[in-house]
């Protein structure tokens, strides 16, 4: 049997492997569920003297340590003081040390969103002019490499065994109860629990890793362990490897004080003790005591992720996490029956085979599964998409759109599989005389197989042992014949054969879709996505607006003669594209204003070679000259020199950057 059937199972886990592993290197780095809405100073923004502190607003709340928002100087050096705080709504915000003078900051910050996922980025700003750093922002990310692979691949295992597991168990209690007899189905149920289990220990200890330095060594980091532990998601892990516990206990009933009491035989072919009619009320309430224990433990395992990811933040979280506990437990019971389903058709003993009865009860269940998915999906998809264009601009969006079609042909392929159920139903009723002559055939042998060894007994002694040992090696033969027998009948029934076939695809298509769910939960929601490029617009619109206000420049100079040295100030309003009006300001290093015999000033835009523009500044008052009508053709990264002279031979000429437009 197993030489048959092995092939098409190896297929069906290497299908598996490899569409997770595709999903899951082509990935890269998680999709950040958080989004950064705003900042102050803006991106890109050049500001007339340092802030006193920096403050970023997300789309929704998250998660900060003392590292999570960085504040570098052009040289690569911290300038931020004290830790992050929350100082309203979802804005948070750190402070600067004071004296900080001009040039090019980068603020780095790396948090973890409410619905669990890391989010990093970085952008710069400047004081006075921008300048060059030596901070490199292109590495901020998080949630990839090798550690953002394997915690990957970590939930992927984990949805798969709570799949199986819940799937599995609630196809026993509901659709083919002797299979709680049935070493395959047994072992698929076990394999569940210990995937699920194997998997959150899993991601428990990568966590810290995962969402901090991404190093591999820091997985066994106890510290950052002890940290996971104080947040929503390491609540849920622990939470889920208690619920574990309890399914432990429910499986070890199920398949022991359960699988006793049903009319089922082992796989040996030793039969198993009929239950006496007294049993029938006993089993009756044990079923219905693990039907409501598993819908209860199921249901607690499906919150473990509800209360710590997409549903637990955003719109309508109190009725959002209910839905998504029907969801996760809706797709278990129709992808986790379908395997079970599988597994049962290919693996179940001849004795004991998967009968039409229990592939109809299968068909209701996944029916009212299926019903739940479209009511609780029609709610998920407009809870995270929020309008039509998301559906194809976002990538949540256009995975929704793969996972709709692969339920569609998932149904389609159902379909298909109900009718050869129903001719299954017929051509068992066909073969039942078949299957009562068998049974009586076996009856005799095993009346001869009686009967030689009796014989064998009433020999000498020296005889006995190797009668015994002949009808022994007798009985196996006829019991691997009749068994050999019973599987061809099985297999040669045309339904049954286009049964598992139809069932076969229907589990192939459902490991695509776990693939593509699993993708779904790691992607920013398309509502979230599109906020966040509506209000980077609206960020960029201001700091457009922002950086057309007054543009203040400080520059000291040194001529080298007497009274050489002196501050220039520039100021140009409203430093924008078209007419500016220009002040300039010459300084002693005391402070007091003072005339020179010259001031020039001249604008070049060197990416695009523009210029020198000269302006002859007219003298207003001591210290101060002006011009209007200064002209700036286009915007961009200017370079303003100011010409100082003191003396007739005493002159320099200073300059410095500027965003102008």
């Amino acid at each position: 049997m197993t030489r048959t059937i092995t092939p098409r199972l190896r297929t069906l886990a290497l299908l598996f492997l490899a569409v997770a592993g595709a999903l899951l290197v082509g990935a890269g780095p998680a999709s950040a569920h958080a989004a950064l809405t705003g900042s102050d100073p803006a991106q890109g923004v050049v500001v007339d003297k340092a802030p006193d502190q920096v403050s970023l607003t997300f789309s929704e709340q998250v998660s900060m340590s003392s590292g999570s928002l960085r504040i570098l100087d052009p040289k690569g050096k911290r300038v931020d003081s004290g830790e992050p705080s929350n100082v309203s709504g979802t804005t948070y915000a750190v402070r600067l040390v004071s004296g900080l003078g001009d040039g090019t900051y980068t603020v780095a910050y790396q948090v973890v969103s409410a619905d669990s996922h890391p989010v990093a980025g970085a952008y710069t700003f400047s004081v006075g002019a921008p300048s060059k750093t030596t901070v490199s922002v292109s590495g901020e990310t998080v949630g990839g490499g090798v550690v953002g692979w394997l915690y990957g691949f970590g939930r992927y295992v984990s949805y798969a065994g709570f799949i199986v597991l819940v799937g599995g168990a609630a196809f026993v209690l509901a659709c083919w109860q002797r299979g709680s007899g049935v070493r395959a189905v047994q072992r698929l149920v076990v394999g569940g629990w210990v995937a699920l289990t194997a998997a959150t220990l899993w991601l428990l200890l990568l966590r810290g890793s995962y969402t901090g330095s991404g190093a591999f060594g820091d997985i066994f980091d106890l510290n950052l362990l002890g940290q996971v532990l104080q947040t929503k998601t390491g609540a849920a892990l622990v939470s889920r490897l208690l619920l574990l516990a309890a399914a432990a206990l429910f499986i070890a009933v199920l398949f022991g004080a359960y699988a006793r009491q049903s009319p089922s035989t082992l796989n040996d072919g030793a039969a198993r003790r009929l239950p006496a009619p007294g049993d029938a009320e006993e089993k009756r309430d044990l079923t219905f005591g693990l039907a409501i224990g598993g819908t209860v433990v199921a249901a607690g395992l499906a919150a473990s992720w509800a209360m710590a990811e997409h549903a637990s933040t955003g719109l309508q979280p109190g009725i959002a996490m209910p839905v998504d506990v029907l969801h996760l437990v809706a797709v278990a019971t129709w992808l986790g029956g379908l395997v079970a389903l599988l597994v049962s058709l290919y693996r179940a003993p001849a004795e004991t085979p998967v009968d039409a009865a229990a592939v109809r009860r299968f068909s209701a269940v996944a029916f009212g599964s299926v019903l739940t998915l479209v009511v609780t999906g029609i709610y998920q998809s407009w809870r995270q998409l929020g309008a039509w264009s998301a559906f194809t601009d976002t990538r949540y969006g256009q995975l929704l759109l793969v996972k709709i079609g692969l339920v569609a042909l998932l149904v389609g392929i159902a379909w298909i599989s109900r009718r050869w159920t129903a001719r299954l139903t017929d051509a068992a009723r066909s073969t039942s005389r078949t299957t009562r002559s068998e049974k009586e055939r076996s009856k005799k042998e095993r009346s001869e197989k009686e009967r030689v060894t009796a014989s064998a007994k009433a020999r000498g002694s020296g005889e006995s042992g190797a009668g015994t040992k002949r009808a022994a090696q007798l009985a196996r033969q006829r019991a691997a014949v009749d068994a050999a027998r019973q599987k061809r009948l099985r297999d040669g029934d045309p339904s049954r054969f286009g049964l598992r076939r139809s069932v076969f695809a229907e589990a192939s298509v459902a490991v695509v879709l776990l693939a593509v769910t699993t993708a779904l939960t790691q992607t920013e929601p398309g509502r979230t996505e599109l906020e966040a490029q509506a209000a980077q617009s609206s960020s960029a619109s201001s700091s457009a607006a922002d950086s057309s206000g007054a543009l203040t420049l400080d520059m000291p100079f040194d001529t080298g003669g007497k009274d050489g040295k002196g501050l220039v100030r520039i100021d140009l309003d409203p430093a924008r594209v078209g007419g500016n009006e220009l002040h300039v300001y010459v300084q002693r290093p005391n402070g007091r204003a003072f005339d020179i015999p010259e001031v020039k000033i001249a604008f070049t835009f060197e990416a695009k070679k523009i210029g020198p523009l000269p302006v002859t500044p007219d003298h207003i008052t001591t210290g101060h000259w002006s011009a209007s009508g200064v002209q700036i053709p286009m915007a961009g990264d200017w370079k303003i020199a100011v010409t100082v002279r003191t003396s007739d031979i005493d002159q320099t000429t200073i300059s410095k950057n500027a965003q102008i437009g």
